[in-house]
């Protein structure tokens, strides 16, 4: 397994600044910011794929600093009701496609994305309840009209393009947001569809990060390791559903961290063991979105954290004990 960081946490340098930083701090890998959410500070598709001298350029940046690019990140929602908002991150995430295929990359990360609750709609609608049967109808339309049929058309894009995993962050306010509905889309669509691990979304939920992997044995196609911290004081006053901003971490009832700063080395250490007993041995990457720390502090602790964690060396294939 190797360490990796998704790069838009120093969008304000530029991207030779950030992998000689990257380099410093003895990280194997990147994942490139490439559109939407992430934003494009480190890399626009539509320029890199409109000049093979650009493209040349920027790979040889990658090299300079002796690391790889082990994904693209194009997080947005392609689904949206407003649709130019739709095709703005659909664009994004096609040109992602196009340059990771240029790139040899076979995995781009997103989100799966949320209709609205009905054609009329001009805001995503996330339904979180079974009644009333309003919102079964709302789950019906989004999954059976829209987000089956997007992902399914979008899947075909991908694999003509050499893209063979489309990782979705399981994020609540999307309509994947926990193993069961990442399951269910990847039924539906195929087995191009996977999961970027993220742990901090699962935390807060009340789901166990280590059932969630062995839940999704086969299906983790990426790792973001980033952590979250649960307020029991406030979690006992209000639970876990908070639509205070992020920036009001005393009241919140969960904030993200740095790795490290919300679960101990034991409980990332485990996650890391049961990553690899379902098979996935291929990148941790940092995401930086700790508000009690900056960038460069939040992913020096990370690195730091990680090393006496991650798993380097491939399986054993034989016990000598045994």
């Amino acid at each position: 397994m190797k360490l990796s960081v998704l790069t838009n946490l120093f969008a304000n340098l530029s991207f030779d600044e950030a992998l000689a930083k990257f380099e410093k701090l003895g990280i194997d890998a990147v994942e490139i910011g490439c559109g939407g959410y992430p934003g494009k500070a480190h890399c626009d598709p539509k320029e890199l794929l409109a000049s093979d001298e650009a493209l040349k350029a920027w790979c040889d940046t990658v090299k300079r600093h002796n690391l790889e690019v082990c994904a693209l990140s194009v997080h947005g929602n392609p689904v949206h009701p407003d649709k130019a908002i739709a095709k703005q991150f659909h664009d994004d995430f096609t040109d992602a496609v196009l340059l990771a295929e240029k790139l040899g990359i076979d995995t781009v990360i997103t989100f799966s994305g949320c209709p609205g609750g009905c054609k009329d709609d001009k805001t995503p609608n996330w339904a979180t309840c079974a009644w009333p049967d309003d919102f079964l109808a709302v789950l019906d339309y989004q999954w059976n009209e829209v987000l089956i049929p997007y992902w399914k058309k979008t899947a075909e894009f991908c694999k003509a393009h050499g893209v063979t995993k489309i990782a979705f962050e399981m994020h609540p306010g999307f309509c994947v947001y926990n193993p069961e509905t990442l399951l269910k889309l990847r039924a539906a669509v195929g087995d191009i569809i996977g999961a970027n691990f993220d742990p901090s979304h699962l935390i807060w939920q009340g789901i166990d990060p280590v059932a969630a992997i062995r839940e999704l044995k086969g299906a983790i196609y990426h790792f973001h390791a980033k952590d979250t911290k649960i307020d029991k004081y406030n979690t006992a006053k209000f639970g876990v559903l908070d639509t205070k901003h992020y920036s009001d971490e005393a009241n919140r009832s969960w904030i993200f961290r740095s790795v490290g700063y919300g679960n101990g080395l034991d409980y990332w250490r485990d996650m890391i063991s049961n990553l690899r007993l379902v098979g996935y041995d291929k990148v941790m990457s940092i995401e930086h979105e700790d508000s009690l720390m900056t960038p460069e502090e939040g992913l020096t602790h990370a690195v730091e954290f990680l090393k006496q964690s991650i798993i380097r060396e491939p399986k054993p294939t034989e016990m000598g004990w045994a």
